[in-house]
């Protein structure tokens, strides 16, 4: 027993001085693999098309297109705004807007275990929330951002059908009738908050509240709204040559597809279903010119800026932190 007693602390000392190594290990592992990956998908754009794309078409519509991105990312950067105000906790705006910006660069680029959940709980654990508050707020992003998705999409695949390529296994009634079944779960979910008795539940020890219809409503407004700046991007960057509406339809086909796949960034799939589902209308080499083009516009430029932000935060961070 004593043996043991004597032993702990040694324990508890080697532990203290191998801890800080692994943390630093860890962090540059991390630090490198963001830059290889980083790196492996610049390599992956077929640059000469873009800049020959971007000398062919006017500078104006490139402005538009970031300028709508740029809305995309502000509008999506003021999600996690109604966690904090479900939550209750007292960050700043800026650093909660900071937060969200950085997780969602980083889910579009690298999936959603990354970004969406590793780099909230990383950034919100240190600036004092605990993991109760963090999962809620969590949640309501990922509610608001789906939210807005369902009901464009129930709307687009429903009253503005499209035809999925012979190869996928659903065809075009068979989107019709997922479209009403989106639909019908995005009015579902606003009657459940105007009408629920039942506001709160517990799922897996976390406990969910039902949030009041004005602030369902709230979320689909910007989430549908960012979903359409999304789209406006890609609609302007192919230069208006196909209808918004069937843009928009393509864009939440393509969408639901790299979430299904898993693959980071989508990288291809995206790709796949606009020449699938647009190629009739478009010759395939100004499609890929503007996804790429999009590409480098809506990933790879916020990827870096992105980065840079969170380096920022995390010096910052470790100013503050206490030595030893």
């Amino acid at each position: 027993m004593s043996t043991a007693s004597r032993a702990s602390p040694k324990r508890g000392i080697t532990s203290k001085r191998w801890w800080p190594w692994a943390k630093r290990l860890f962090t540059w592992a991390f630090f490198a693999a963001v830059a290889y990956l980083l790196v492996t998908q610049a390599l992956s754009i077929e640059w000469g098309k873009v800049i020959e794309t971007m000398r062919r078409r006017p500078l104006e519509g490139l402005l538009i297109a970031a300028v709508l991105a740029a809305g995309s990312f502000t509008l999506y950067s003021c999600f996690d705004l109604l966690g904090r105000h479900i939550t209750g906790h007292r960050m700043s705006t800026r650093k909660v807007m900071t937060v969200t910006f950085i997780s969602y660069v980083f889910n579009l680029n690298f999936g959603a275990l990354v970004g969406g959940f590793a780099f909230r709980y990383r950034l919100y654990s240190r600036h004092g929330l605990d993991a109760e508050v963090i999962t809620r707020v969590l949640a309501m992003s990922m509610l608001t951002n789906w939210l807005g998705y369902i009901f464009l999409a129930g709307l687009a695949f429903w009253w503005a059908p499209i035809s999925p390529p012979p190869s996928w296994k659903i065809d075009a009634f068979g989107l019709d009738i997922f479209g009403m079944v989106l639909f019908a779960a995005a009015i579902a979910y606003l009657l459940m908050c105007a009408l629920s008795r039942r506001r709160t539940w517990t799922v897996r020890g976390h406990e969910l509240s039902l949030p009041s219809l004005r602030l369902a409503l709230l979320q689909l407004s910007m989430s549908s709204a960012n979903w359409l700046l999304i789209a406006g991007v890609m609609y302007t960057l192919l230069e208006q040559k196909i209808a918004f509406p069937t843009v928009l339809g393509v864009l939440l086909v393509a969408a639901i597809a790299g979430v299904i796949t898993h693959v980071p960034a989508g990288l291809g799939v995206l790709e796949a279903v606009f020449v699938a589902l647009l190629s009739h209308q478009v010759p395939v080499n100004e499609l890929l010119a503007g996804m790429l083009t999009y590409r480098a516009i809506y990933y790879l430029a916020p990827l870096v800026l992105a980065t840079l932000v969170y380096l920022l935060v995390e010096a910052r961070t470790k100013k503050v932190e206490p030595s030893g």
